[in-house]
């Protein structure tokens, strides 16, 4: 019984194998690779567009799921206001 209780402890210390690395998260489904001209602009040009997609807008700190939807376009901004990428997820 000492041993499979040893076993059990062990077997939580070994490294989980790397994931799979994910797809391009440029160019998926969500049209990100068509909006890399917003990279480097004010986030304010956000508010004269539209989008036929689902978008989340990524801000310093904002706590955000790892979930991670082909379809979703996130728009991540910096501190000073700035889109710093745009992509898939």
């Amino acid at each position: 019984m000492r041993n499979l209780v040893l076993a059990l402890m062990l077997a939580g210390c070994v490294a989980a194998p790397a994931s799979e690395p994910v797809a391009d998260l440029v160019s998926g489904d969500c049209g990100a690779q068509s909006l890399q001209e917003l990279v480097g602009q004010p986030a304010a040009v956000l508010e004269t567009m539209r989008f036929g997609q689902v978008v989340r807008i990524i801000r310093p700190g904002m706590a955000v799921t790892m979930d991670y939807l082909e379809s979703r376009l996130n728009i991540e901004i910096d501190a000073a206001e700035v889109i710093v990428a745009v992509r898939c997820g």
